[in-house]
């Protein structure tokens, strides 16, 4: 069976792609939290992940190291993880990488924080830029190939590359468009983000310079975690 090791399900964004994908499809595996520690994770996580950091699926003999790559990496061996028509799935994989690599001004702005509600402050071109083109993408999408996911009927690894943005949306209340919102809603409700987001509220390793950063974002309104 596969060995996920992931992050603190509060904050680390990165390891919900492949764990939301898995979970969601059907494909079974053993999760290990490797707990994030500002400034000292990086010598515990070499342990098991050459770059020292996390998501890491380990198969066997086999490392992978990246989001992106493990989703590549199951797709050679799972079905569904990117669409089946060619069109949706170049549109797809091209969508995943921009996440992948771009909307620098959202994640620096607005940190994953499953568990914190903030009230956004407003004016920050970047981010306001960011969102313009989230909105842009997502309506490409779902008109072009259907919905009621990004590139048709069904979730697959470009969706499981935008669910860190939808808690993103939950925590700020990020002013993105109608029907970008009805997206995020759905994308919530999935069972395996639902899930993510119970244990996240229920673990006990807060870290503080990560809240601080997310509090930076404007003003904090509600801290729905365990104590």
């Amino acid at each position: 069976m596969y060995q996920l090791y992931i992050g603190n399900k509060n904050y680390s964004s990165w390891s919900l792609r492949p764990w939301v994908l898995m979970t969601q499809l059907g494909i079974g595996f053993q999760e290990t939290i490797a707990l994030l520690s500002p400034g000292s994770s990086w010598d515990a996580f070499r342990k098991f992940s050459p770059s020292g950091k996390v998501p890491c699926l380990i198969d066997g003999g086999i490392t992978v190291w990246d989001s992106l790559a493990i989703c590549e990496y199951l797709a050679e061996r799972h079905a569904g993880v990117w669409p089946k028509e060619a069109a949706a799935r170049a549109w797809a994989r091209c969508a995943a990488a921009e996440m992948h690599s771009g909307f620098q001004s959202l994640r620096g702005q607005c940190p994953m924080n499953c568990g914190l509600r903030v009230r956004l402050r407003p004016g920050h071109a970047g981010l306001q830029s960011d969102v313009r083109r989230l909105d842009e993408l997502w309506a490409e999408g779902l008109s072009h190939f259907g919905g009621p996911y990004l590139a048709g009927d069904r979730f697959t690894a470009a969706d499981a590359f935008f669910a860190p943005v939808a808690f993103r949306v939950q925590t700020y209340g990020i002013p993105v468009a109608a029907r970008s919102l009805d997206y995020v809603q759905r994308l919530l409700g999935l069972t395996a983000m639902q899930a993510w987001y119970k244990a996240a509220l229920l673990e006990p390793w807060h870290l503080p310079v990560s809240d601080a950063e997310t509090i930076a974002a404007g003003e904090l309104s509600e801290d729905l975690r365990q104590p």
